[in-house]
């Protein structure tokens, strides 16, 4: 049993407020804006490895309204599901395409950094919160049973340190995440992360333009795994 370090009531009213806090932004209607489109092909692109074409969708993101702050943040949560040399690749490439653009005369915005989160936060717990969020229910499983520090893992570093950081909502963070198990492909986790797309707020609308954007961005193949994922979990 986990050690308490902070009284339990107090801990999950600050975690409460924290979520809903980090979830304030909503999309406006039922349509992704360009900001929000320029994170799919660099998620996805980080997570395939495509230099080549990560480096057009980088430049784009930064003409579609996305700080260095914000890429930035994409290109290091996509460590949690590519790996380090992915996200050290990407973020070295945006350090390029940065420089180029300075040379041209082209000043991009810096945006906010992340908010410490206060002094005392239990990750753990923090995590488990945001998991079961995202998730819509507590998770658990064989696997969890098999190998349950892989689940301690989940909560308290991606979702307690990751999620946890507010340069991107739960909103921004979920469509970072279904691009990059769309691109590697990983379905049984794409089928996941598309209901907690929902779950934190984005409509079946929204969702089918993520297709679209795959399709036309990225490739028919993930697309395609995306619109029969997606058209299922809209039937159940």
């Amino acid at each position: 049993m986990r050690r308490t370090v902070v009284p339990i009531a107090w801990c999950m009213v600050a975690i409460f407020m924290m979520i809903m806090v980090m979830m304030e932004k909503t999309v406006a209607g039922n349509v992704l804006d360009a900001r929000r489109q320029g994170m799919i092909p660099i998620a996805a692109f980080t997570a395939k490895g495509d230099g080549a074409r990560l480096k057009t969708a980088l430049e784009e993101g930064l003409d579609q309204g996305l700080t260095v702050n914000e890429i930035k943040e994409i290109l290091i949560q996509m460590y949690a599901y590519a790996g380090f040399p992915r996200s050290l690749e990407g973020l070295k490439l945006f350090l390029v395409v940065l420089d180029e653009r300075k040379a041209r005369g082209i000043v991009d915005e810096t945006g906010k950094d992340a908010t410490r989160l206060p002094v005392g936060t239990d990750r753990y717990v923090l995590g488990t919160a945001v998991q079961t969020k995202i998730a819509g229910k507590p998770v658990e499983g064989p696997v969890y049973e098999f190998a349950p520090v892989i689940n301690t893992f989940l909560r308290e570093h991606l979702f307690g340190d990751i999620f946890g950081r507010d340069v991107l909502d739960f909103q921004d963070r979920e469509l970072a995440t279904a691009a990059a198990l769309a691109s590697l492909p990983a379905e049984t986790q794409l089928r996941s992360h598309l209901k907690g797309c929902l779950n934190v707020g984005l409509s079946s609308q929204h969702l089918k333009e993520f297709v679209t954007v795959l399709e036309t961005k990225v490739g028919k193949s993930e697309a395609q795994m995306a619109a029969r994922l997606l058209d299922d979990i809209l039937q159940q």
